[in-house]
């Protein structure tokens, strides 16, 4: 069988989880698979680093002695909003031999700054996607996904996502039964697929400044069945169905038909997700009327229909 190199870089102002959470994963399916992956940690000069919750964490060696391996895995955290100069050369030099490389959170920046991003499809925390494609525009990024691969390149959203990405590497390189074995040992029930999106439909969008769209937002979440057409929703602000549509967009950053369906979407998941009630019936809880709606906003948006959703994240324990 063959042994996966994975090498992680270090350096001062790394977040901590965006290094333990990767490396547990991998180091579970080593418990599985001895042998599977020999996993390092390299330094710029090999000396402790510390990150940026206050912990020393001490590399295996210095990265001018190390290689890049199988797997390159680049983690974030404060220290990639000014890159050392020297880690970013030794990137551009090194990190094209890897035969996959792969960032968590603000890692993405490091990536870019070596120009392995340009023409590439990234992401990163959903907080810094703008920044990155500003600094970048050579990137194409998209700040929905938790992870986004591109040919041999891959990234991930904040922390947890990058435990996300590790388990998809996993189930690439050694079959999805230990990935899912790994996930449930680390209390996560099931790996989320990369397209899920980072944040929920209240977070996407920004809390409207006016009383009125506001209440308009919150009946929304709450009453997702219910008509959701412009006119009703402006019919309950008191505004014209023309005012609200600009006024709406205006405060939350997305039209009002664009924030219904995410607030759709993430009413049905979260009922395939918690319930044992039938497709159907959440098709109509939801406001989508068929399954086959229903059906087609999944695969649209998170490109898995909604059968194979409640396989993935639905808990064991549920009837």
């Amino acid at each position: 069988m063959e042994q996966r190199d994975v090498l992680v870089v270090l350096f001062d102002g790394v977040q901590s989880l965006d290094v333990s959470g990767p490396v547990e994963v991998f180091s579970g399916a080593c418990r599985a698979v001895p042998g599977a992956y020999r996993i390092r940690t390299a330094g710029l000069t090999g000396a402790p680093v510390r990150t940026t919750s206050g912990l020393t964490l001490v590399p295996d060696l210095a990265l001018d002695a190390a290689e890049p391996g199988h797997t390159l895995l680049l983690p974030g955290g404060e220290g990639t909003g000014l890159p050392d100069p020297r880690l970013v050369d030794w990137l551009r030099a090194h990190a094209p031999r890897a035969r996959r490389k792969v960032s968590v959170c603000s890692g993405a920046f490091l990536l870019a700054a070596a120009g392995l991003l340009d023409g590439r499809r990234a992401t990163t925390h959903w907080s810094l996607c703008a920044d990155l494609a500003a600094r970048h525009p050579a990137v194409r990024v998209d700040p929905e996904p938790i992870y986004v691969r591109d040919g041999d390149v891959a990234t991930s959203a904040g922390v947890t996502a990058g435990i996300d990405l590790a388990l998809a590497l996993v189930e690439e390189d050694l079959g999805r039964d230990l990935a899912l074995s790994i996930a449930r040992h680390l209390v996560v029930f099931l790996r989320r697929p990369g397209n899920q999106t980072q944040f929920s439909a209240q977070l996407a969008a920004q809390t409207a400044e006016r009383r009125p769209l506001r209440d308009v937002q919150q009946w929304i979440t709450e009453h997702p069945a219910a008509d959701l057409s412009v006119e009703a929703l402006a019919d309950r602000a008191g505004l014209s169905p023309r005012h609200f549509a600009r006024a709406f967009r205006d405060e939350t950053g997305m039209t009002p038909g664009r924030y219904v369906d995410r607030v759709r979407l993430e009413a049905a998941r979260r009922r395939l997700e918690d319930t044992a009630d039938g497709v159907e019936q959440i098709s109509r809880q939801c406001g989508y009327g068929t399954t086959e709606a229903m059906r087609r906003a999944f695969v649209r948006v998170l490109d898995t229909s909604p059968a194979e959703y409640r396989r993935r994240f639905r808990p064991a324990r549920l009837p």
